[in-house]
């Protein structure tokens, strides 16, 4: 979003950010000189946060209103009511909608959709949302941007050894990224590959499961739950591989980080992901759920490094399909079209 925000076109379309008041989004944005205005919904329909919007949208005689999240699109297609402004819609998750009435009307208020993967755009027409309102348009990485991978001295405070081979898997721990098969695959792999240390980023409601994972398959001094951090870029920046495990994916966006990073890619076939990644050739995809078809791809990317090398120069390759300022460009052709009303 604030990548978006930053790449438009300013000379047509001026952004503000609408935020949560006192989250990171906020802070950023004024950061990046964005203005910002801060609300504070208290549930997803929140008639204040609407009207208090729509005032803000005629105010400022605002064109267009995109929302990013879920949560957002209850907000934005209350607060566009009774006003010109026309919605935007940008869905990243290969669910299908809710079938709640109060789901379904959001998404059917939004003049145009914005769909990050051809699967999500699948689920969408499968809820019933009209074809013709939805362009695919893959997520955009900013690939300037520096990030140079963490000091290997970092690593060692997280528990790796200076010299030990490591994977890296970014994700939130919740069932559709499936982060308990991540372990599996890795006791799998150690077998091969006795060497070998994980490191996986994020938090969510299965962190005991995996820690349950973990002490199964006694994986307890190689394997290493780091919770939530800041500093997840430069994690992934630092690893020998990157890995995504999930059984749904709208897209799977951090490959792009790893793709542009230059690092070799294991992930499941879920949702979008085979069309970020190329199998054999920008990655390699395993069939959804399978552990050892997971583990065993990672051992033998360890075990060959010419083929991580050629899997490293064509991850560069195929990051630049996927630039944010390409990202940017499709998304002010969506605006054009839903003020210019339909395509």
């Amino acid at each position: 979003m604030l990548w978006l925000a930053r790449m438009l076109d300013a000379g047509r379309y001026q952004s503000l950010i609408v935020a949560r008041s006192g989250e990171p989004l906020a802070a950023r944005a004024r950061d990046a000189g964005i203005p910002v205005v801060e609300t504070r919904p208290l549930v997803e329909f929140d008639p204040v946060a609407a009207w208090s919007l729509r005032q803000l949208i005629r105010r400022r005689t605002v064109r267009i209103v995109h929302a990013h999240t879920a949560h957002a699109v209850a907000l934005a297609a209350l607060a566009t009511l009774q006003t010109s402004a026309r919605l935007v819609v940008t869905r990243r998750v290969d669910f299908r909608l809710r079938s709640n009435p109060g789901s379904r009307w959001k998404y059917r208020r939004a003049d145009g959709v914005i769909a990050i993967s051809q699967a999500v755009a699948d689920a969408l027409i499968a809820s019933g949302i009209i074809p013709s309102r939805i362009e695919v348009i893959p997520s955009g990485v900013d690939l300037a941007r520096p990030t140079p991978p963490v000091a290997r001295a970092t690593l060692v405070t997280l528990g790796v050894p200076a010299d030990a081979p490591v994977v890296v898997q970014v994700a939130q721990l919740v069932p559709h990224k499936d982060p308990v098969l991540f372990v599996d695959a890795i006791a799998v792999a150690r077998r091969r590959i006795p060497t070998l240390h994980a490191v996986l980023v994020g938090d969510g409601p299965l962190r005991d499961a995996v820690h349950a994972a973990v002490a199964r398959h006694g994986l307890g001094d190689v394997f290493h739950a780091v919770g939530y951090r800041t500093d997840a870029d430069a994690l992934l920046a630092a690893a020998d591989v990157v890995t995504l495990s999930s059984r749904e994916e709208g897209m799977g966006t951090v490959l792009l980080d790893a793709l542009a990073f230059g690092k070799p890619v294991v992930a499941t076939a879920a949702g979008g992901i085979p069309e970020i990644i190329e199998d054999g050739i920008s990655g390699i995809l395993t069939p959804v759920g399978d552990a050892p078809a997971l583990g065993a791809a990672i051992a033998a990317l360890f075990a060959s490094p010419d083929r991580r090398a050629m899997l490293s120069s064509a991850a560069r390759v195929r990051a630049s399909l996927f630039s944010m300022a390409i990202t940017a460009a499709r998304t002010a052709s969506v605006y054009d079209w839903v003020l210019g009303g339909g395509r």
